[in-house]
Order: structure tokens, then sequence, then C-alpha cells
């Protein structure tokens, strides 16, 4: 008699970028740290809090360099692949780079999973790779007791046309290219809450490449740039605004997002992540008129999330044809970068 595998889901205590360490807490774990020496090569380090790593080669390139992973957020293995593999590749697509090659990173239960499942894993983030036009060039194995799937993800980038978090100017436009719920309806998912269309939708947007990534880059009123992912929306513009020493609004009514998501996190289809990342940062966001329906939204980890870019008010219309052109549809201007600090939504 053939013993049923368990679902991937039912093997992790957190999915996707939900399983991120909480802002405040990660905080908290660095301050302190062992300080380094920054050699004058490395342009984008621990210093502030970009998507990846960049190593100037020469005065035409320099390497990026990140590495992502987590949790099964889906039960189909090759489709729990493909967004792990998508979502890793997007930091270097968020400083401005162009992916060249990956290493796997991979942590299975073997005893749990079977070889074929744990082969469609990893099939699946070669996919993603090939669409990217990448190799996977090695990686590292380990047998632990949930599943872990990701990847070192390799790129260059000119360190002119690089693109921090933190260079967003004060009247800088937000635009963001991917519309927010992943986070509730992986939540929904887990209790069998998101239909088929919606799992396709799901499936869609966290396997969508951010490939505008470069193209932006090369566009002179772009400032700034990084990708939404697990401490949500509200956290990761944050980010962006403290790095430029600004202050941040944004136009809840203008901000894309998936259907249902609002209809899904009402009936409470709401990660835990969402209100550690409330605990974490919520104390320097001001609420102008938003439902508190909506708050789960705010922040609500996206898993394989879209670009932010904040850029000079004229340059808005290049970079939402640049979006439109890649086939994101909904990117939308969805705030600004102003005097002051913190966040007002409304």
């Amino acid at each position: 008699m053939t013993t049923q595998e368990p679902r991937l889901t039912s093997l992790s205590h957190g999915g996707g970028c939900g399983c991120k360490i909480a802002p405040g807490v990660l905080e908290g774990i660095l301050r302190g740290g062992v300080a380094l020496p920054v050699p004058p090569e490395l342009l984008v380090g621990i210093e502030t809090s970009d998507d990846a790593a960049v190593w100037q080669i020469n005065e035409r390139q320099a390497m990026v360099a990140t590495t992502d992973f987590f949790m099964p957020i889906v039960d189909d293995p090759a489709d729990f692949g493909r967004i792990a593999a998508t979502n890793a590749i997007s930091d270097v697509y968020a400083m401005g780079g162009t992916p060249v090659f990956a290493l796997a990173l991979v942590g299975m239960p073997v005893n749990v999973l079977s070889q074929d499942t744990i082969r469609s894993i990893l099939n699946g983030g070669a996919e993603a790779c090939r669409a990217a036009g990448i190799p996977i060039a090695g990686g590292h194995t380990i047998d632990s007791v949930e599943p872990i799937y990701g990847l070192v993800a390799l790129g260059l980038v000119d360190p002119a046309r690089l693109k921090r978090n933190r260079d967003g100017r004060a009247g800088d436009v937000l635009i963001l290219g991917k519309p927010l719920g992943v986070g509730i309806y992986s939540a929904a998912l887990k209790k069998g809450a998101l239909d088929a269309a919606g799992y396709a939708r799901m499936i869609a947007t966290t396997t969508r490449l951010n490939i505008p990534g470069p193209d932006l880059a090369r566009l002179p009123g772009v400032h700034a740039m990084t990708d939404v992912t697990g401490f949500g929306l509200a956290g990761h513009a944050l980010e962006m605004a403290r790095g430029a020493d600004l202050g941040l609004r944004i136009d809840w009514g203008s901000v894309p997002l998936l259907p249902g998501a609002l209809d899904l996190a009402a009936a409470g289809h709401v990660t835990g992540a969402s209100g550690r990342n409330w605990t974490s940062y919520g104390g320097v966001v001001t609420l102008e008129g938003v439902p508190d329906s909506d708050l789960a939204l705010l922040t609500d980890p996206q898993t394989s999330g879209g670009l932010l870019v904040a850029c000079a008010p004229e340059t808005a219309a290049e970079v939402l044809d640049c979006f439109h052109r890649h086939g994101f549809d909904e990117a939308a201007v969805i705030g600004r970068l102003e005097a002051g600090s913190g966040l007002v939504v409304g």
C-alpha cells in the first residue's frame, strides 16, 4: 500500500516571503554586530536595506549578488520551485542588473518527500531560470525538517545605472509594478478558500519575472528601485523613504490589488507575518480614511512582488510605458516622496 505524501504547505510553519523575520526583530538582531572593513569596490553592502550586494569590477561593470529562499507557499512542487526562483532573481532586477547565473539552495526532508517531488521542485526553479536566460551552475543541498528552496542569483550592472533603494528625491512619484495580495491569497489557499481562478492569478503574478528592471535603470529620471516582498508595501516603502531621509505618502485608492483580495482579508485570510510587520513599523504609519479591513493589504507579505520605482514626475509616463511594454498592465503611480518622515496612507 502506497503512503500518500503530505501537502508541501503542511510541512512548513510559514510560506514564501511570509517566512521572513519581521523588520523590527531583524533590526534588533543585527544591531551591535561586528563592524567589518568596507572596501571601495563594495558599492552596496549591509549598511543599507538594499536588495543585493554590489561589487565593482571595472568602470563599466559591477557584480550584483543576492540570495533568497523560503518554505512552500503552494502545494504543487513545480510551482513552488518556479515561485522561489523568480523571487530570488527579482533582487538582481531591482538593482537595475541583468542576471547571469544562479546557484540552487536546497533543504528537503528526504524521508518524507519522494525523489520525484524534490526533482519537480528543482525543475520548477530551472524553468524560471530558463525564462530569465540564465543557467543554474551549481548549489548546495541538505536534509532538513522543512522543505526549503531558493537561489543565489548573480548579475551584472553598469555602476552608472545602479539603482539603490535609498536614492529617491523629494517630489519623486512612486510606481508599483504588480498588484498586492499574494499573502492573502496564500492564507486562503491553506484553508481551501482560494478558487481555481484565484490560484491561477497567484501563480501568474508570482512567476512573472521583473524583467523591466534593467530598462527602468536606463531612464535618467529613475532615481531609486526596490521590490516589494516580505515586509509588505508599507515596510519596503518605508525603507525607501528612510534611506532618502524623506517622508512618504501613498494614495491607497491608486494601489493595484489582486481581485478578491480585500474580501478574502475581510473573511480572516491573513498571514501571521502581516501582523508582525505592523508591530514592527505601524508606529510611524498614519492612516487617513483607510478602513481597518484594508490594513492587512498594506502589510501583506508579497512573495515575488512587484518593483517599486521612485522617479521624477516627468519620467512617470516613460516608467509606466516600460512596465506596460513588458506586460505589467496593472503598474500604477501610487504615491510620492516628500519632506518629512514616516508614511501617510490615505
